[in-house]
């Protein structure tokens, strides 16, 4: 069956039930019909265990993390843990791309699938219109005589929109005068600063400090204009303040569930709201979160941005593996994943290694790795992994949580839980605070990925420049790269070596509080692919119910 025939067949438990599960009083819930509420509640009493799920570097159909963690949380309280989710919220670029949705998979999956892949409770939809709001606000006060005297050619703040469409890369904006006339582009929501405030805000009050230090243009002498310039904060949080109230929603197996908006890791910060995982903390005594993609990006964002900003220090970390990535890594190619080959395991090991290396050597984090099965796989090929992972002292665990939901994963819960009882003090970020922009990028470029060093085009080393002109250069860093690499190069599979990392461009995020470091050919609106899923979907006239969801 698919994910979605599976999904249907779920009788799924009043949210006031969940609730309960979480230790929340039905009271503190605005609810969106029986299945789906916001949480309007103050933080518990509880300290719980934090276990972030992380992977290697993907395929293009994903690796299956956040099915991973849905079924780890599941197996969890299956051998009665008190274990909840902290996820991310699905955009509708991937879900009508070629990725699909991010509600999990098979027998691990969060419900219901259709309403959270598709607009959820509005939160990206707010998250759009608070950015478009801003940027109709910038263009309408240089039609209106422009008192701030901003440069129409350098105004820093793009309109956004939660689709993935190419053509709205470049485009052109004016109030039909030649004067107001100006080059402009949109980014998806998932990438916009306003999604980063919202998953770094602290409460609404932090949220307007946040959205008042967006620089959103430089006058004609160089000054930085903000969205507090504009007077325009207390418009976008009127928009925002729903939206920052995370999700309640349940597992196959009636697991609680936060679920709250969605950055994509390879051009944005990858995780989901501090204000999420922290109400999971203090309401459960296990938080199961994951990072987008592999702990290249995700990983490193939670440990190097959320963390820094939040406090919070994971107890453990889950690295996903599948034999299939292990295979592309290993020179296959895509269409013959599913073929035995172990040899194509073993040359693609090196990948796994290097993101080992990471959380063990440069985060000194308690790991388990875990191989998501699929019914392709052989034991050879398994064994193989195995094997490696035994002399090497990493535990080692296959989990089947696609067919078999939490029963697929009670070893690995076991594993987890043991984990979480070992010393996590030793944990450090890849750079300092006080380190020099280009000290920053050189770390996480030679620790994280690997690489021998880093090249500024000169139009970084410009931005450079101006950012420490303007105070701003002690900001941490997000790297936009390509998720399929640890390079920055998506066709360097396995570990490359030898290789440098280009920088091409540096974009300040005063509102969110770090610096997006742009590389290689990094987009910040993604495209559609020749077939994209969204041709394949279909809806009954008669029922509505959807196929083609996944």
């Amino acid at each position: 069956m698919t994910d979605i025939e599976i999904a249907n067949k779920v009788t799924l438990k009043n949210i006031k039930k969940i609730a309960r599960k979480i230790h929340t009083s039905p009271n503190d819930l605005i609810l969106y019909g029986k299945y789906k509420a916001k949480l309007n509640a103050k933080r518990g009493k509880r300290n719980g265990k934090l276990v972030l799920v992380t992977a290697i570097n993907p395929t293009s159909a994903g690796i299956g993390k956040t099915t991973v963690s849905i079924g780890l949380c599941d197996a969890l309280r299956l051998i009665k843990k008190d274990a909840s989710l902290a996820l991310r919220e699905p955009s509708l670029g991937p879900v009508f791309g070629i990725k699909g949705g991010a509600t999990g998979g098979g027998y691990s999956q969060i419900l219901p699938m259709e309403d959270i892949n598709l607009h959820f409770n509005g939160d990206f939809h707010a998250i759009t219109s608070a950015n478009n709001l801003l940027c109709s606000l910038i263009d309408n006060h240089i039609f209106q005589g422009n008192e701030l005297d901003i440069d129409k050619d350098k105004v820093l703040f793009h309109r956004c929109l939660d689709l993935n469409d190419r053509a709205l890369r470049d485009v052109c904006v004016a109030a039909n005068k030649d004067e107001t006339r100006r080059e402009d582009h949109f980014s998806i929501t998932a990438a916009s600063e306003i999604m980063a405030i919202m998953c770094l805000a602290e409460n609404l009050k932090d949220l307007k400090r946040r959205l008042g230090n967006i620089i959103v243009a430089y006058t004609k002498k160089g000054k930085p204009v903000t969205a507090k310039d504009l007077k325009a904060v207390d418009s976008m949080a009127i928009l925002l303040k729903d939206a920052l109230l995370p999700n309640l929603v349940q597992t196959i197996a009636g697991t609680p569930a936060v679920v709250h908006l969605g950055p994509f890791a390879n051009i944005a910060h990858g995780c989901n709201s501090i204000i999420a995982t922290r109400y999971v903390l203090s309401h459960a005594d296990y938080c199961i979160t994951e990072a987008g993609f592999g702990a290249d990006l995700g990983a490193e964002k939670f440990f190097d941005i959320k963390c820094r900003v939040s406090g919070l220090r994971p107890n453990a970390v889950v690295l996903v593996v599948t034999i299939r990535a292990l295979k592309l890594h290993g020179g296959v190619g895509s269409s013959d994943l599913a073929t035995p080959n172990c040899d194509a395991v073993l040359n693609g090991m090196d990948n796994m290694l290097k993101h080992i290396d990471t959380i063990k050597n440069v985060y000194h984090l308690p790991m388990v790795v875990t191989i998501n099965k699929y019914v392709t796989d052989t034991m050879e090929e398994i064994d193989i992994v195995r094997g490696q992972l035994e002399d090497m002292g990493v535990p080692c665990v296959i989990n089947d949580v696609w067919g078999k939901g939490g029963k697929g994963a009670i070893n690995l819960a076991k594993v987890v839980t043991k984990l979480c009882e070992m010393d996590n003090s030793h944990f450090e970020f890849a750079y300092n605070d006080e380190d020099e922009i280009k000290d920053k990028i050189e770390k996480v470029a030679t620790k994280v990925y690997g690489a021998r060093g880093v090249v500024y085009t000169k139009q970084a080393e410009d931005t450079i420049k101006h950012i420490k002109k303007l105070g701003v250069d002690k900001l941490p860093i997000v790297i936009a790269k390509t998720q399929y690499s640890l390079s920055d190069d998506m066709k360097k599979l396995g570990r490359p070596k030898d290789f440098d990392i280009t920088v091409r461009d540096i974009e300040i995020r005063g509102g969110a509080g770090f610096l997006v470091v742009l590389c290689g050919s990094m987009l910040l609106m993604p495209g559609l692919s020749k077939t994209p899923s969204a041709i394949n979907m279909t809806i009954d006239d008669e029922t509505q119910e959807i196929t083609g969801l996944f």
